[in-house]
């Protein structure tokens, strides 16, 4: 089964515990100290779209664009209630982002970055970010640190809820820095019977100063890193480490 197929309708009953909106309230402390008028945003790599409502409901105009019909069509039906200006989502790949203007700023949230296990797939998502964000707006993104993915290898993580129940196993392969996590996902049917579906999910180790040098040859400038969710810069170890970046004029 594809990545997200079997996911995409457990995502959110998963993921309680993410904290949407103290990220974006994080974000929006980037946008403020960025000191760049923001009004239009893409939510690039969106997902079941929980962070694009947040962002709509704070008053944004979002673009949400996810790799993943199944997670889309969750993102359209959250869309459905929400007050301010619908967000408008499109099915397409980051490496081949392809918008009809250009937004203010940016973002790409919860390590969506390292599913690109092709150092070359990164930078050419960092060069279609480069044509869609405005002379001088701003792109925010966070990744999953190395030591977080080398540090996952033969692990094993159970999530559940009443309905649903996820086990999955990771393994590091420390030559490609490509860390693989093997899902198995049951799902109770209204009769107590329950679905087992199995997903596979890959995701790419990156070195900070790789991902500066790859924003600077696409054009940015003024590249910060941050720790997770604080406004001062990584620590020892952080498991999450957030980047914002100017694109320049």
């Amino acid at each position: 089964m594809s990545a997200y197929e079997a996911l995409a309708r457990v995502y959110d009953q998963l993921t309680g515990d993410v904290g949407y909106q103290k990220r974006a309230d994080y974000l929006e402390k980037l946008f403020q100290k960025s000191r760049i008028p923001v009004h239009t945003v893409l939510d690039l790599a969106c997902g079941t779209g929980a962070m694009t409502a947040a962002l709509t409901e704070r008053g944004y105009e979002l673009i949400g664009v996810d790799g993943s019909p199944d997670m889309l069509a969750a993102a359209r039906e959250k869309a459905s209630d929400l007050t301010g200006i619908a967000p408008v989502f499109l099915n397409q790949d980051m490496t081949a982002l392809d918008l009809y203007g250009t937004v203010d700023a940016a973002v790409c949230c919860l390590d969506s970055l390292n599913y690109l296990t092709s150092p070359r797939d990164v930078q050419r998502t960092f060069e279609r970010l480069h044509l869609f964000i405005s002379p001088g707006g701003l792109l925010v993104f966070d990744v999953n640190s190395a030591c977080k993915l080398a540090s996952l290898d033969g692990q094993v993580f159970l999530d559940e809820t009443e309905d649903v129940y996820c086990v999955w196993r990771t393994e590091y392969e420390k030559r490609s820095r490509i860390c693989s996590y093997w899902m198995d996902i049951f799902t109770r049917r209204p009769d107590g019977q329950w679905d087992r579906a199995g997903e596979e999910h890959r995701q790419k180790a990156y070195e900070v100063e790789e991902l500066r040098s790859w924003l600077l040859e696409a054009g940015f400038n003024r590249i910060r890193t941050y720790g997770d969710c604080r406004m001062s810069g990584p620590r020892e170890n952080e498991q999450r480490i957030y980047f914002s970046a100017i694109r320049g004029k």
